[in-house]
């Protein structure tokens, strides 16, 4: 009777679909040229070698992290927990912000498909290693399912690149 009464009997939904956050080329995990990305050592995901230099939210939920003052990476969390790094080009934090800018800031809210930041793709390729762009869950281990799906190119913020069921 008291679950009723407080709201108690809400079961929160598991299930979260991860759209692409950057149009372009899809590259399986396996095949980013860094070993931290590519061992998974930091969560499953995938790449995109990017066509257009917008990063979009990968589904609603809230921004928290925007990596200052670089602005080469922004971390997202959906209402269930799961939590997605979109790391802009290997190697970018080195240029300081340069080519970069953020269009959230920690703490916002955010829906599918909302701008989160702009990249200039020629000044990135021209100073580092390489503009793949990882996409990374960070708490993996929270997760009970994941499935990547097998792509070849990504629409940001159409394209349904990972389902993932929570613990």
């Amino acid at each position: 009777m008291f679950k009723k009464l407080f709201g108690g009997n809400k079961t929160k939904d598991v299930n979260v679909e991860v759209f692409a956050p950057i149009s372009g080329e899809y590259v399986a995990i396996e095949d980013i040229p860094d070993p931290v990305f590519a061992q998974k050592m930091m969560g499953e995901g995938f790449g995109i070698k990017p066509a257009e230099g917008i990063v979009v939210a990968p589904f609603d939920g809230e921004v928290v992290n925007v990596f200052k003052p670089s602005n080469h990476a922004v971390g997202v969390k959906a209402a269930n927990g799961l939590e997605v790094l979109v790391h802009v080009g290997l190697e970018t934090v080195q240029l300081g912000g340069e080519g970069f800018e953020a269009l959230v800031n920690t703490g916002d809210k955010v829906t599918k498909g909302q701008e989160l930041l702009k990249f200039d793709i020629d000044t990135i390729d021209s100073k580092v290693k390489s503009t793949i762009s990882p996409v990374i869950i960070t708490n993996t281990d929270d997760a009970e399912e994941i499935n990547v799906e097998s792509l070849t190119s990504l629409q940001k913020g159409e394209t349904k690149a990972i389902d993932v069921k929570m613990k």
